[in-house]
């Protein structure tokens, strides 16, 4: 992989992702414990029979360390991306051993099935096409924050709900191009294949995800509308893969823009428009102690600095 040049901001974190037949993951596993936790990387790496899958963060170093080793240990295809952070966006280090690196729920053969790849500098192109059905697999808290111009937003909670929502669709996606994007690149691989075994032929995907897309496209010729949510302490990213304006809601998790910030029903780390409704007055009561003691702890830690 290309390696970006040494930052300003001090952590670089990286999203990776390779589908191919692990014969010990838990051999796997304790390995990269071992390596993440003696060269002080924080994140979540997925193991699995069918690959790895993660997003880790740590100095340039370590993740260097990382991905040489993953080279090593036979990931020659590892599809990776990096960004940076001013701060270290994950609070420990884990290694999951899961069935599915992603969880689709059904069985599928991505190293063997998975629709056409669409480079990032092609896709405008492609999904300005009156004749292409341009599909978001993400989940709608992710789609909430960004997506792009014209894509069909299933509106799934989990990547497991994907194959139910393919079942009430199929009929109007018979005959038509079908592309599809997500984050990095991974939970396509796994929905075009889907579609391929069942019997779509016409099935692309963009190579890389959005978080290539928004560090290859200039803003200025962008069709991407709004940030991107990632799954670590930065919350959105936008283009140039800056770290994004967004917050979280610490109650549903939902990305919170200025306006949702705004709103009367957001009160930090109690309540947010999209769940106001959805919790009861004492549960609210518990997010607001939690929300004390986090800021008196907050407080406390830059006494101590000073």
């Amino acid at each position: 992989m290309i390696r970006a040049p040494m930052p300003q901001s001090p952590f670089t974190v990286l999203a990776l992702y390779q589908f191919c037949a692990l014969p010990d993951p838990a051999a796997l596993r304790g390995e990269l414990l071992e390596l993440g936790q003696g060269s002080g990387l924080c994140g979540t790496l997925i193991v699995a029979p069918e690959g790895i899958n993660g997003t880790v963060a740590g100095s340039r170093a370590a993740i260097d360390g990382l991905t040489d080793f993953l080279q090593s240990a036979g990931f020659d295809r590892l599809e990776a991306k990096e960004s940076h952070s001013t701060e270290q966006p994950f609070k420990r280090f884990k290694v999951r051993l899961k069935a599915e690196i992603v969880t689709l729920g059904i069985p599928v053969e991505p190293t063997s099935q998975a629709g056409q790849y669409v480079e990032a500098g092609d896709w405008n192109a492609l999904i300005a096409d009156p004749d292409v059905v341009v599909v978001d697999t993400r989940n709608r808290y992710e789609v909430s924050a960004g997506t792009f111009e014209g894509a069909v937003n299933p509106e799934i909670d989990s990547f497991r709900e994907f194959p139910a929502w393919l079942d009430a669709h199929a009929g109007e996606l018979a005959g038509k191009r079908v592309a599809m994007f997500c984050t990095g690149g991974i939970r396509c691989e796994k929905s075009t294949s889907l579609l391929r075994e069942r019997g779509f032929t016409d099935v692309l995907h963009l190579r890389g995800g959005i978080l290539k897309y928004l560090e290859d496209v200039p803003e200025e010729g962008s069709r991407w509308h709004g940030e991107c949510f990632v799954f670590d302490g930065r919350v959105t990213v936008g283009h140039g893969l800056r770290e994004g304006g967004a917050a979280m809601c610490h109650s549903c998790g939902w990305p919170l823009n200025a306006e949702a910030r705004a709103h009367p029903a957001y009160e930090e780390g109690v309540s947010c428009p999209q769940c106001v409704e959805a919790t009861t007055t004492a549960q609210k009561a518990a997010f607001r102690d939690r929300q004390q003691m986090y800021d008196a702890q907050q407080t406390s830690g830059q006494s101590a600095q000073v």
